[in-house]
């Protein structure tokens, strides 16, 4: 992950995108860190195996939560692109895949560490930058 000079204290937005190529397949993920006003604070990449693309999505949520965490921010406002995973922890769906509740509960218990946490679902085209990370690491794959 690339970062720049941590501060603490300030709100915090964690754009994440998971992706998988044949669902399932090789999947990645892409991670952004920002502040309110957009100012990047860090990004990265990630390819993460063999999976599906809703492990993925989860699977950069937990990647993002746990870098967002060494920030001590004192708000996260969450965007990703996945309606599913948005509304599991929202609370609004609930987690009937079995492959998928472990993943729920570890991105829970890192969302439980942070003040404030919201989750928003966004369209593709605004989570663009998380998109294109997670996408270059799946081309690195090749």
């Amino acid at each position: 992950m690339e970062t720049g000079q941590p501060e603490t204290g300030q709100r915090l937005t964690l754009w994440t995108d998971g992706a998988s190529r044949g669902n399932p397949g090789p999947a990645a993920a892409g991670v952004v860190i920002a502040r309110e006003d957009g100012t990047l604070v860090a990004r990265g990449r990630k390819a993460l195996g063999h999976m599906t693309n809703n492990q993925a999505e989860y699977r950069a949520l937990i990647l993002g939560l746990k870098a967002i965490a060494r920030y001590e921010p004192s708000a996260v406002t969450v965007h990703m692109d996945s309606e599913l995973v948005i509304n599991q922890m929202n609370g609004q769906y609930q987690v009937r895949d079995g492959a998928l509740r472990p993943l729920f509960e570890a991105a829970s218990a890192l969302a439980a560490e942070l003040p404030n946490v919201r989750f928003t679902h966004v369209p593709r085209a605004l989570n663009r930058l998380a998109d294109e990370l997670a996408n270059q690491a799946l081309n690195e794959l090749k």
